[in-house]
Formats: structure tokens, sequence, C-alpha cells
């Protein structure tokens, strides 16, 4: 399998590296940066995700890779593809599906790098993984990222109880968005002219 990385004009969305486990962990335990979680990362957490992150990069040669800062070579987060968690249903008819997400360090907010790295990873799951869906979920709270969902023409497709939160958490409820491969290449042409 060859290995995936992306560029955009600031961020490099490449394969995770030693030296990225220090500042992961640090943003896993940011109180602002999970706040729509149900726990802070433990170090020992944080590097066992970047660890399961790396190896399905290596095996599929796409993923949740680590997001650079061109500029600076800074580790701002991770942006990506993954596959759909048990539990989480989408919808009906569906073939091959991933889930996209991010999570950005609280320094890199506000500059349009999630939306970057997203519109990266969307293109890389239609134009050369030939998906038929890709979906996002998040908190209802997570305003960001649903803003995030919206930019890059994800749709609301409804809500669900995440399974692995307690069902009284008010972080149990959550939004699915999606956009299937047909209406990002609609979006794509009439955005081309």
């Amino acid at each position: 399998m060859d290995l995936i990385e992306l560029q955009t004009s600031r961020l490099l969305l490449r394969q995770w590296r030693a030296e990225d486990r220090a500042p992961f962990a640090a943003m896993n335990a940011d109180p602002r940066v999970m706040e729509h979680f149900p726990a802070l990362l433990s170090s020992e957490e944080s590097d066992a995700r970047a660890a399961s992150a790396e190896r399905r990069i290596a095996e599929r040669g796409h993923g949740l890779w680590a997001l650079e800062e061109r500029g600076s070579g800074r580790f701002i987060g991770f942006a990506g593809l993954a596959d759909v968690p048990p539990g989480i249903d989408v919808p009906a008819g569906a073939g091959p599906a991933l889930e996209i997400g991010w999570r950005l360090a609280a320094g890199a907010w506000g500059q349009g790098y999630a939306t970057e790295a997203a519109r990266a990873a969307l293109a890389t799951a239609f134009e050369r993984l030939d998906l038929d869906l890709v979906v996002s979920f998040t908190a209802l709270s997570n305003l960001r990222s649903q803003a995030v969902m919206r930019r890059i023409g994800l749709q609301a497709l409804g809500r669900f109880t995440h399974p692995r939160i307690d069902p009284a958490s008010p972080l149990a409820a959550h939004g699915l968005w999606g956009l299937r491969r047909n209406e990002y290449f609609e979006t794509t042409r009439n955005s081309d002219g």
C-alpha cells in the first residue's frame, strides 16, 4: 500500500513521528481541546492513540494523519479518515464509508486549519479512495466542529446517542453529518465554473 501524505498551502498531513507524542499528549490533556469529549487523556492513552493512527496509516496508506504547519514545522494536531466506529449507523444504502475527523491544539484554532485539512482529506476520500460516503459526528454542543462540517459541504443527517458515552452525559447527544460521492462531485463541478 502506498503511503498517502497530503500538502495544502499551509499544512502537511503526514505519518506520525516520535516527536509528535509530547505535543499530542499536551493537546489531549488540555481541557479546552477536550471540552466535548468525556475525559482528558493521560500520556499513555494519548501515546496509544498516536501509535494506533500510525499503524493504520502504515497498513492502509491513509488514516488520521499528524498535522504539521508547513511554515514552522510545528505539530498542531491531526486530521484525516478513520473507520466508522461500531454502533454508529450510516445511512441505508451507502457503500464504503469512512469518518472524517480532526483535533487541533488550542493555539492553532481560528486560523482555518481544520477546514483546510478536512478539505484535503475529503478530496482524498472521494478522488483517490473512491468512497461512496464520508460521515462525521460530534456532540451537539461542539459548534466549532459543526461549522467545519458545514464549510466542507457535509449535510446534517440526524441525531443519535453516542454508544460509548453515558446516556446521562450532556455529551451523549451527537449530530451525524455526511456527504455522498455524487454530491461531492456535483459541488466540485459547480464551484469550478
